[in-house]
C-alpha cells in the first residue's frame, strides 16, 4: 500500500501484467484451490497475448507457489489459504470504500479484503447491474449504455443510493463492510465525502477511502479478457478512453492508495496491511 502522494506509473511487461491479474483472481477467489488452469493456448486466446507470454506468466506463478505444474499440460491452481475462514469484528464498524476506474482491480481487492477479515462485500455492478440493463432497455437505451446523459443523471445516482442502503443496512447490524464502486464522481466531490463522514459517524462507524491505482497498460488487459459489454465503449476506442479520465486522480479527502500495477507488491500483502492498519486505528 502506498502513501496517497503521486503517481507511479512506469511501463510493465506483458506478461508481468497478466501474472499480476492471474495472481489477483487466485486470491479474490475467483479460481478455486485445486482448480485446473484452461491450456496455455486457450488463456493466451482469453488474454489476447502470446503463448509465449503466458508461459512466462505461468513461470512467474509457479514460482510463487500459486501454480503446480503436475505435468507438461496440466495446471493447477495452489491456494489453501482459501480454505481458511476468519472473521474481524472490531467494536466500531468499519465502512471501506474502495474506488479506482475500470480495470484497476478495486474488485479484487475488495474480494481478498473481505476474505481476510470476513466482512459482507458490496460491489456495485453485482448488487445493481440487473435493475440497470432492465431500466435503460424500458428507456429504449442500450442495457450496456453507461454514457448517455440519461444513465449518467437519472439511473447513476440510484445506483450509488442503492448501494450506501446496503452499507447503511449492514452497519445499523453492527457489521463492518467492503464497499466497491468506482466512485469518481464522488471521491471528487468534497461536498458528498463530508456528508458520508458524517451519516457514518453518527451510525457509530467509520470510513477508510481507498483509492485503487493501475497503469493504462494493465488495465487494458483485463478490461479486454474480462470481456464485460460495458467495457465496449472503451475498448472501442482505448487511447481515447485513457485520454478522457485523469490517471493522476485521487480522492479530494482523506485516503489510502494501493497500488495495483504490476510490479508492484501483491494485493494480499497490501490488503494485509491495510486490515492491520484499520484495527490499529490507522486507517483513514
Amino acid at each position: 500500500m502506498t502513501s496517497p502522494q503521486g503517481r507511479t506509473e512506469r511501463p510493465e511487461a506483458r506478461h508481468q501484467q497478466v501474472a499480476r491479474n492471474i495472481r489477483n483472481e487466485i486470491e479474490a477467489g475467483r479460481l478455486v484451490h485445486g482448480t485446473a488452469l484452461p491450456s496455455t493456448r486457450k488463456l493466451a486466446d482469453e488474454w489476447g497475448v502470446s503463448v509465449f507470454t503466458i508461459t512466462e506468466a505461468m513461470k512467474v506463478l509457479a514460482d510463487e507457489g500459486l501454480v503446480i505444474n503436475e505435468s507438461r499440460s496440466k495446471r493447477v491452481v495452489h491456494a489453501p489459504d482459501q480454505l481458511r475462514r476468519s472473521e474481524v469484528r472490531p467494536e466500531r464498524p468499519r465502512v471501506l470504500l474502495i474506488g479506482g476506474y475500470a480495470g484497476s482491480g478495486k474488485t479484487e481487492l475488495g474480494r481478498i479484503l473481505a476474505r481476510e477479515t470476513g466482512w459482507p462485500m458490496l460491489d456495485k455492478d453485482t448488487l445493481t447491474r440487473p435493475v440497470v440493463e432492465a431500466a435503460l432497455d424500458t428507456l429504449g437505451l442500450s442495457p450496456n449504455d453507461r454514457e448517455s446523459q440519461t444513465y449518467l443523471t437519472t439511473i447513476r445516482p440510484r445506483e450509488y443510493e442503492a448501494l450506501q442502503d446496503a452499507a447503511s443496512e449492514n452497519v445499523q447490524c453492527g457489521n463492518s463492510v467492503v464497499v466497491t464502486a468506482p466512485f469518481i464522481r464522488e471521491f471528487g466531490d468534497p461536498a458528498w465525502m463530508a456528508r458520508t463522514r458524517a451519516f457514518y459517524e453518527a451510525a457509530n462507524a467509520a470510513v477508510t477511502v481507498v483509492w485503487v491505482y493501475c497503469d493504462a497498460d494493465t488495465m487494458l488487459t483485463y478490461v479486454r479478457r474480462r470481456g464485460a459489454a460495458r467495457d465496449g465503449f472503451k475498448l472501442a476506442d482505448w487511447p481515447a478512453y485513457v485520454g478522457s479520465i485523469n490517471l493522476d486522480f485521487r480522492p479530494v479527502d482523506a485516503h489510502l492508495v494501493v497500488d495495483n500495477c504490476a510490479s508492484s507488491r501483491p494485493l494480499q500483502e497490501q490488503a494485509k496491511e491495510l486490515v492491520k492498519g484499520i484495527l490499529a486505528g490507522e486507517g483513514l
